[in-house]
């Protein structure tokens, strides 16, 4: 037991013979066969029924308390959190989906400190279904804290921390990395069916287009469903040399009513109170797909140099500004403030001239029907390729007077 809770990592080892299972296929998570429910004695137990066995791995993290299982091929098309999970209790919150291509997790919130006591994948010998249970039961926050971290195993670590590489630009080439919000277990901000994932993503695959055919090297940080973790966003643009860093998203935010594009540039001090309301949603990404921060003072720590941003931060917002200028000739609807400035992690970058922009707001039902308009995204999207374009002439024009 005591080391089953220092490691908290298992993989199944299907039987041979008729139960054996090809532990790389995937596996279908059976909503009538899954739950979350609180016992006696401080204990709460967590099912899932899987149409066959499957390698995992369970552990914890800490600030916030989750409980974190990464499944190699596991299929979550058939189940909502509110069929796992039907009330909040000891686990307050859960979610789960795809993390990077081929891996998926499961994280659940929570409530109170709580560590593993049973973990296990019996397998039917018959039918070779499977079913994930794991109990757990209250401790004391010193406790939770000593045994919460990711284990140490090279073989996962490498799997589910590393994004696929993108292509090397050229050296003489306008680079433009474009940043989809969110991905795979974080879906970002959802309404009527509609995730701002796969809004953001679609968007920034035609705007990737549009600048290719203008001859820009067009790069995305993720071009799939899957998890990227904010740091890793900013690492990309690094490695890509890119002239620009551009972050895409479509929220819900109540406060004052938000609609309308919005274009965000760097700022320690929020525009206004649900300018910073948002910016910590953002920042919460990482939590709720399960990344382990602690011992982080910063989620883009090491790259914040002041010399570079005395530069950088007026080239970003001048890009913010055309933007702004571009996106409203087309038409908008633009947010009655376009401009504001906010602590995005994303927008940390010291040499690299950066924006969020808010293409609409799904708590806006106009908005949300022009992110499904395939003929406005259109429009927009150009728009927002034009105003690069002329952002690129300008700063070039610019570059000799700022040596001078």
């Amino acid at each position: 037991m005591r080391a089953l809770l220092k490691i908290l990592t298992l993989w199944l080892i299907c039987a041979t013979g008729a139960a054996a299972q090809d532990l790389t296929a995937l596996a279908r998570v059976d909503p009538a066969r899954s739950e979350i429910s609180d016992g006696w004695f401080g204990k709460t137990s967590l099912t899932l029924g899987l149409s066959q066995g499957v390698p995992f791995r369970v552990f914890l993290l800490d600030a916030p308390a989750r409980l974190v299982v990464d499944f190699r091929e596991a299929d979550w098309a058939g189940i909502k959190p509110g069929q796992l999970l039907a009330e909040p209790g000891r686990i307050a919150a859960v979610r789960f989906g795809a993390f990077q291509p081929g891996w998926s997790r499961l994280v659940a919130d929570l409530a109170e400190p709580m560590l593993p006591v049973r973990i296990g994948m019996p397998v039917d010998e018959m039918s070779g279904a499977a079913t994930l249970e794991i109990t757990l039961k209250t401790t004391d926050a010193e406790t939770y804290a000593a045994k919460a971290g990711i284990p140490v195993d090279p073989a996962w670590t490498a799997a589910l921390t590393k994004p696929p590489k993108p292509k090397t630009p050229k050296d003489d080439a306008f680079v433009v990395v474009i940043d989809p919000g969110h991905g795979g277990i974080d879906p970002g901000a959802e309404r009527d069916d509609v995730a701002e994932k796969d809004l953001m993503l679609s968007f920034a695959r035609g705007l990737q287009d549009v600048l290719k055919r203008s001859g820009v090297d067009a790069i995305l940080t993720r071009d799939d469903d899957i998890f990227v973790a904010l740091e890793t966003r900013v690492a990309i643009a690094h490695q890509m040399r890119a002239d620009v860093f551009l972050s895409l998203h479509a929220d819900i935010l109540s406060q004052g009513g938000a609609h309308g594009a919005t274009v965000y540039t760097l700022s320690d001090d929020a525009s206004d109170a649900a300018t910073e309301h948002l910016a910590a949603r953002h920042d919460r990404s990482d939590i709720i797909a399960g990344a382990d921060l602690t011992g982080s003072d910063d989620q883009v720590a090491g790259i914040l140099l002041d010399l570079a941003r005395q530069e950088t931060e007026p080239r970003s917002a001048a890009l913010a500004e055309v933007m702004v200028a571009g996106m409203t000739k087309a038409g908008g609807p633009m947010n009655r403030r376009p401009l504001r400035k906010a602590g995005f992690s994303v927008l940390k970058s010291a040499d690299i001239p950066s924006v969020l922009v808010e293409v609409g707001f799904l708590s806006s039902k106009r908005d949300l029907a022009n992110l499904r308009d395939p003929v406005w995204r259109a429009v927009m999207v150009n728009a927002m390729a034009d105003a690069i374009l002329a952002w690129r002439d300008q700063d070039a024009a610019r570059k000799p007077l700022i040596r001078q």
